[in-house]
């Protein structure tokens, strides 16, 4: 009698032991078998997770595992997997995935043992934040697995079991200019081509606890940091004040090394390593002091010099490379918004 395909691949998957090669039979499993036939597919992975030979596979079908997981009806392959190291991390999300606020209490628990890994505790509390819409992640990275143990912020954690785990209310959007919906000007039109582009970017991946790839309106304090160090041209200063780039990074052809954008919280730090030595705070002699860098790519800064403006307050963007033992700047466009058109196309 012939064996059916899907327990053929079953079979052959305990049997594999060659890591390449496990990996495409996994890749068939899910491309060939899981649309039509979810919980069979799930057995079988929950089933290798459990008691398969290749034990790094067992920790990254995890993923797999929570991607397919609908309903409660494998919350207790969670809970299981939950007090297995190897297997904890991602176990966390199949959790909430599983049975939602139910969940909360053995997940805080997880972030409250000492004897469970920094990486597991932190992303306990990181998914707890992201399903409960408590701020416990704010302003942390998005990863968890760059928290510090002193980033655990355990004590707020507990005061909301304390409290019955109330809802929270979640991350407001960073406020935007209105013009980014209604632009006019030359400015206006730049800036919102590079918004349009930058969404498309944050539909795919954003976490509001650390938001990047926004346009800001910036603060009245970091605008005035800005006006103590400069007098920036009028073009470049409203693009900052009503534009402020928020952690925007982009990258691509025209930018392989990925462009980072520099927003008005951050433009007079950024200075540093070019015109202001990081470590001594003074300023570097071989550094034209009119030169203000905006962006970098990689290292190799783009920058807008202080005594070059046209009529209508616009000014050119130069670009060096780093590593050259000097300076040589070439202009890299006539006016800082090409510079944005071209940012805006690589977005």
């Amino acid at each position: 009698m012939a064996v059916a395909p899907l327990a053929a691949l079953h079979r052959k998957l305990f049997d594999e032991t060659d890591g390449s090669k496990f990996a495409r039979l996994k890749e068939r499993l899910l491309k060939k078998h899981a649309p039509d036939d979810r919980l069979a597919v799930l057995d079988i992975l929950t089933a290798y997770a459990r008691d398969g030979q290749l034990l790094h596979w067992r920790s990254f079908l995890m993923t797999d595992i929570v991607h397919l997981v609908e309903g409660s009806q494998h919350a207790a392959f969670f809970a299981w997997a939950l007090e297995q190291p190897a297997l904890a991390y991602w176990s966390v999300d199949g959790l909430l995935k599983s049975i939602g606020v139910a969940a909360y209490a053995p997940l805080v628990a997880l972030a409250a043992s000492g004897a469970t890994s920094l990486e597991v505790r932190a992303k306990a509390i990181k998914s707890l934040a992201v399903f409960s819409r408590q701020p416990f992640d704010q302003g942390l990275p998005p990863d968890p697995g760059h928290w510090k143990a002193e980033q655990l912020r355990l004590c707020a954690v507990l005061a909301w079991q304390a409290d019955g785990y109330p809802d929270g209310a979640g991350y407001k959007a960073p406020a935007t200019h209105e013009t980014l919906t209604r632009p006019l000007s030359r400015l206006e039109v730049a800036a919102a081509l590079l918004e349009r582009n930058l969404a498309l970017r944050r539909q795919r991946e954003q976490d509001l606890a650390q938001p990047s790839n926004w346009l800001t309106v910036a603060s009245a304090g970091d605008m005035a940091a800005i006006d103590a160090h400069w007098v920036l041209p009028e073009i470049y200063r409203r693009f900052l004040a009503w534009y402020s780039p928020l952690r925007v990074h982009v990258d691509g052809k025209r930018f392989p090394q990925g462009l980072h954008l520099y927003g008005a919280a951050e433009l007079v730090k950024a200075q540093h390593g070019y015109t202001v030595d990081a470590v001594q705070h003074h300023t570097i002699a071989r550094w034209q002091s009119k030169l203000v860098v905006i962006a970098d790519a990689g290292g190799d800064p783009y920058c807008v010099h202080l005594e070059e403006r046209s009529i209508d307050g616009d000014l050119p963007v130069y670009r060096a490379q780093h590593g050259a033992g000097e300076w040589r700047f070439e202009r890299h466009t006539d006016d800082f918004i090409d510079f944005l058109h071209e940012i805006a196309l690589a977005a």
